[in-house]
């Protein structure tokens, strides 16, 4: 069983069908990469070979199962993440595509982003992807330095990542790229110059992310014999505030934690997750949550393909969430917004419950790192440096 969402009792009550055309999102996981990288602990795999057509099948026949499952829904937004969906015959993003407009139908101006790493080799497909239906792509750039890049085990350099920046611009409307600092030995000056050159290449998105050490990866591994050390609390909080500075004064703030876009550029799609909408998942490890159900697929690809031939889906954990857990994670993801979150909606979720210690939040709104505003609560720019302390402070322990 997953170890990414705990099941619950199904005993809890499922909310009331949503209304019809309800917005729905679409996330779709292709697990594949040619190597993995040190710091992934994403659900990423490398195969030396995958049966295409066996593949689009077995994704069509989970993506009709969630179809099911919701009828009556319009999609906004759909999001091919990874492993390295770019590694995906353009012809199955164009089934899929396809077969989620016939059975969802597609909201004007539906966006439609599709992860891709920056080499000549996948930039070759940006054409036929755009022609599919792509419309947005996030390039899992990570840095613009080939030494970082070796660091990081990327397969590209630098000047092959701006080349399919270049191309994805000219044929994608939309286009975002990641960036990852906080590397061992990084001075400021030097994330600061190389921010400032990103910001030159007028995408109107960028996800910047602080080096983690997550469990089960290289890193881990290097950094538990002591071979890796990444900045330190006060080192990590300067680049943090810099970054947020920086990204600002450009035109490109801080909308989430670790995403910056110009307004009116922001990941649609994201925005269902922190704002708690419903998504539904589909392929390897793909989470979902639709109406008061969180969803699960398997994650290993070959024991989501075996689900998929015997069940016709591939869902490993499907489960009714109580309204005390639902208005937990709602106010969890949202608290990462800039935006914050309604307190009035927390509330509902949780059948009238109050979700927050309201204490709490006067002390650190006397502090400066929150603030209430009408019952929408924003973790300020102050505050942000801080937030799993404010969570941990703020979310009232659902079993007082």
């Amino acid at each position: 069983m997953s170890s990414a969402i705990s099941p619950v009792s199904s005993s809890a009550s499922s909310p009331a069908r949503a209304p019809a055309l309800t917005p729905l999102a679409l996330y779709v996981h292709w697990p594949f990469c040619v190597s993995k990288c040190p710091y992934c602990d994403f659900n990423s795999h490398v195969r030396e070979s995958v049966d295409q057509a066996a593949w689009a099948n077995a994704l069509l026949a989970d993506l009709a199962h969630e179809a099911e499952a919701l009828p009556g829904r319009r999609l906004t937004s759909i999001f091919f993440g990874g492993g390295t969906p770019s590694l995906m015959p353009p012809a199955t993003v164009a089934a899929i595509l396809d077969a989620a407009e016939r059975h969802w139908g597609f909201a004007e101006g539906i966006e439609i982003t599709l992860e891709a790493n920056p080499s000549s080799v996948e930039a070759a497909r940006f054409a036929d992807l755009a022609a599919a239906g792509v419309n947005r792509a996030s390039l899992g750039v990570q840095a613009l330095d080939d030494q970082a890049l070796h660091f990081l085990g990327r397969a590209h350099g630098v000047d092959e990542a701006l080349r399919a920046l270049q191309t994805a611009q000219a044929l994608f409307g939309r286009v975002s790229f990641d960036l990852i600092y906080a590397r061992p030995g990084q001075p400021l000056a030097d994330w600061e110059a190389e921010l400032t050159r990103a910001l030159g290449y007028g995408t109107e998105h960028l996800s910047l992310y602080q080096l983690t050490i997550e469990p089960g990866t290289r890193f881990h591994t290097e950094a538990a014999a002591g071979r890796l050390v990444i900045p330190d609390g006060d080192a990590a909080a300067d680049l943090f505030e810099t970054t947020r500075a920086i990204t600002a004064t450009a035109g490109l703030p801080a909308y989430e934690t670790s995403n910056h876009a110009r307004i009116g550029a922001e990941s649609r799609h994201n925005l269902t997750y922190w704002r708690y909408g419903d998504y539904a998942g589909i392929g390897p490890g793909a989470h979902g949550r639709r109406e008061g159900v969180a969803t699960a697929r398997r994650k290993k690809p070959e024991n989501w393909m075996a689900a998929v031939d015997r069940n016709g889906h591939g869902i490993e954990v499907e489960e009714s969430l109580p309204p005390v857990t639902r208005a937990t994670e709602a106010l969890v993801m949202g608290l990462r917004l800039a935006e914050g979150v309604d307190l009035r909606r927390v509330t509902a979720l949780a059948d009238g419950r109050d979700m927050v210690d309201r204490a709490a939040i006067a002390t650190m709104a006397r502090q400066g790192l929150v603030r209430l505003d009408d019952e929408r609560l924003i973790v300020t720019d102050a505050g942000a440096l801080l937030l799993d302390a404010i969570l941990r402070e703020v979310v009232a322990d659902p079993s007082s």
